[in-house]
C-alpha cells in the first residue's frame, strides 16, 4: 500500500445521518483503503438540494428500499467533494493515474460492474446504486476523510482550480447531462426553469450548444442576474408576470423548442409544458419531494412530446472539470457560503431558507 499507516490518524470529525432531521457530528474511525482504493482528506463538500430533501424526511429517501435513492443509516452524506489523496491501496494509483498529494474527485455512483446497465455502459442506472452519502458502501463527503472503493470512477483535479470551486464539478456534471438529453439545436429558444447551481450550470452548458436564445426562469431576481452572467439571454421572474405568455411572445407564439425542468416543483412541470411548443423536448432533472399532476393529453395528443428524464452525469466529469478550469461560471457568485464541517446545521438551514445562498460548502 502507498501510504504508511502510522502516519494516518485513527479517528476522525463525521456527520452522521440517522434519520430526518437526526444528523449528529461524531468521531469515527479513518478507513484505511484496500486493493484498488483511494483515501481522500476532504478539503471541500456541498450540500445539493437532495442532501435537503433527504434531511427533511422527503419519503423517496426513507422507509422504501424498492426506490433508487433510499438512504442507510446511519450514513455520512455528501457526494461533492474535492479532496487530497493521503493513501493509495495496492494498484489504485496506477488505475486512477493517481498520487499522494494530488486532489481528486470521485463521481457520484459507484457502479457495482455486474449488472445489466453496468455491463451495457450504462453505469449511471447500476441496478445496486450506490451512491456516496445515501449508501452503507458509499459513506459520504461531511467529514474529514472519504474512502474511494476499488470500483470508482476518479478523476485527478488540476490543482489551479480552487477547492470551494472544485465541489461544483459534480452538480455541474449533473447539469451538463441534462443539457445533453434536451439535444439542443442551433436555432432553438432553450428555457431552464430553476437558477440554483444546477439550473445556473444547465445555462452555462447550454450556452455551449449555440441555441439562438437561453430563457431563465427563477423567482428570485438576484439568481436570474447570476444566471446571464452564466450566459442566459433573457431572465424572467414568473412573480412578477406570465412567465407562459412572455415566451410565447419571443417565439411567434409557438412556444420554446425545450424546456428543463430544474426547481423541484411541480408548479414548474405544468408551467412548462404549456409553454414549450409542439414536438418540443421536455428534460425533467429535478428530484421532487412529492408526486406530481398534469394533463398527460399535453404530451401525447395536444403536442407529441419528446419527455426526457435526466439522471446523475455520466460521461460528464472531464466535460465540468474542463468548464470550471476556463473559468466558463462566475463561481465566486455561484459559491455563496463556506463554513466549517462543525457548522454543518448552520449550512442545511442556509439552503432550506434559499434566502441569501447559491451553493454552500463545508470544510473539514
Amino acid at each position: 500500500m502507498s501510504y504508511i499507516a502510522d502516519t494516518l490518524p485513527r479517528s476522525m470529525a463525521a456527520v452522521v445521518a440517522y434519520g430526518p432531521s437526526d444528523y449528529r457530528l461524531e468521531e469515527r474511525p479513518v478507513p484505511r483503503p484496500q486493493a484498488g482504493e483511494v483515501l481522500v482528506k476532504v478539503i471541500s463538500t456541498g450540500i445539493c438540494a437532495s442532501d435537503i430533501k433527504c434531511y427533511t424526511g422527503a419519503p423517496m429517501f426513507w422507509g422504501d428500499e424498492t426506490r433508487v435513492g433510499y438512504c442507510q443509516p446511519p450514513v455520512t452524506p455528501g457526494h461533492e467533494f474535492i479532496g487530497e489523496v493521503v493513501a493509495l491501496g495496492e494498484g489504485a494509483g496506477e488505475l486512477y493515474k493517481l498520487a499522494l498529494g494530488d486532489h481528486a474527485i470521485s463521481e457520484q455512483i459507484v457502479p457495482c460492474n455486474r449488472c445489466r446497465y453496468c455491463q451495457r455502459g450504462q453505469y449511471w442506472m447500476c441496478q445496486i446504486h450506490d451512491i456516496y452519502g445515501f449508501r452503507q458502501r458509499t459513506f459520504g463527503a461531511w467529514a474529514q476523510y472519504i474512502l474511494f472503493p476499488a470500483s470508482a470512477l476518479n478523476y485527478q483535479v488540476p490543482k489551479s482550480i480552487p477547492p470551494h470551486h472544485a465541489v461544483f464539478i459534480e452538480p455541474l456534471a449533473c447539469s451538463i447531462h441534462a443539457v445533453e438529453r434536451g439535444d439542443i439545436q442551433y436555432q432553438d429558444t432553450v428555457v431552464i426553469a430553476g437558477c440554483g447551481p444546477l439550473g445556473l450550470g444547465m445555462v452555462a452548458a447550454a450556452k455551449l450548444k449555440g441555441p439562438a436564445r437561453i430563457v431563465a426562469l427563477d423567482l428570485s431576481d438576484d439568481r436570474l442576474a447570476v444566471a446571464r452572467r452564466c450566459g442566459a439571454d433573457i431572465g424572467i421572474n414568473p412573480t412578477q408576470g406570465n412567465a407562459v405568455q412572455q415566451v410565447l411572445d419571443l417565439t411567434d407564439g409557438y412556444g420554446c423548442d425545450v424546456y428543463i425542468e430544474a426547481t423541484g416543483s411541480p408548479v414548474a412541470v405544468e408551467q412548462g409544458l404549456l409553454m414549450i411548443r409542439k414536438l418540443g423536448t421536455f428534460v425533467e432533472f429535478s428530484v421532487m419531494r412529492e408526486k406530481v399532476t398534469v394533463d398527460w393529453t399535453i404530451i401525447g395528443d395536444t403536442k407529441e412530446l419528446n419527455i426526457h428524464g435526466s439522471h446523475l452525469s455520466p460521461y460528464c466529469y472531464p466535460v465540468a472539470i474542463r468548464m470550471i478550469e476556463q473559468g466558463l461560471l462566475p463561481m465566486d457568485e455561484i459559491v455563496t457560503h463556506r463554513l466549517p464541517l462543525t457548522q454543518f446545521q448552520n449550512g442545511i438551514d442556509q439552503v432550506i431558507s434559499g434566502l441569501t445562498s447559491v451553493k454552500v460548502t463545508l470544510e473539514p
